[in-house]
């Protein structure tokens, strides 16, 4: 079986229609999404709406959490986006408004195949841990939360892609011309940012997992970020440099 996976979308209408019609090139069998539909961009939404028609498993974030209940520790500029956000969606009073609160709602934490997990954050916390690829020196940790799965873990929320090997190395996709041979290593697997790159590479990033041939594959897919800049811009409630940032893909 061929997967997509994704994650941290960002409420960027452009880049998930982009990726979704690259996704739509490359054969593969279904969609899952970590999370974070919502959160910093323009388009709430139509981002909902196509993650929900198009994913066949999709996993809470943090922003997703956020939206439905008072959101913790977060910054300003992500708070008032939030509530923007949550005042978009609760805008819409008809049925499909209220089949995006449900889904919102019912999304689970993790969903653990055995072999494979999945998460937003991590295997210890997975909304909310954010797992960097410097914590590859505090070995204890690492060795923790490598235990708390069975062989692979699968996660977003740093936007920042790469393999956290059980050796206790971090590889990025440039090091591995992004493709990986799984092996029997035990590793967490960050599928990078849809919507928000932080690794200063403005494209799109997500990964291909094929399980029977036990490999994983980086892509990066360009889409138009001044045009979600410019709505961004003209949007009261979100700061600009949240659009700055797709640019430079910080």
């Amino acid at each position: 079986m061929k997967r997509a996976i994704i994650s941290d979308i960002h409420a960027n209408l452009e880049a998930l229609q982009a990726v979704l019609a690259h996704i739509g090139t490359l054969n593969v069998d279904e969609i899952i999404c970590l999370g974070d539909i919502i959160g910093y961009g323009p388009n709430p939404i139509e981002c909902l709406d196509l993650v929900m028609d198009n994913c066949a498993l999709t996993i809470l974030g943090n922003h997703d959490q956020a939206a439905i209940f008072d959101p913790e520790g977060f910054n300003p500029v992500a708070i008032k986006a939030i509530f923007l956000h949550r005042e978009l969606l609760e805008s819409d009073r008809s049925s499909k408004g209220d089949r995006r609160w449900d889904f919102l709602g019912e999304l689970p934490r993790r969903h653990d195949e055995g072999k494979y997990l999945f998460v937003h954050g991590s295997p210890r916390d997975p909304t909310n841990e954010y797992v960097f690829p410097e914590h590859v020196y505090e070995k204890e940790l690492l060795a923790h939360l490598i235990s708390r799965f069975e062989q692979y873990c699968f996660q977003g929320h740093t936007h920042i892609p790469g393999v956290f090997l059980e050796t206790g190395k971090f590889v990025t996709p440039k090091e591995a011309d992004y493709f990986f041979r799984l092996g029997q290593e035990k590793c967490m697997i960050n599928v990078g940012s849809v919507g928000q790159p932080r690794d200063e590479d403005p494209r799109s990033c997500f990964v291909v997992l094929d399980t029977e041939e036990n490999t994983l594959e980086y892509h990066r897919v360009e889409y138009d970020n001044e045009a979600t800049r410019e709505k961004i811009y003209a949007l009261h409630g979100l700061e600009n440099m949240l659009g700055d940032r797709l640019i430079s893909g910080r």
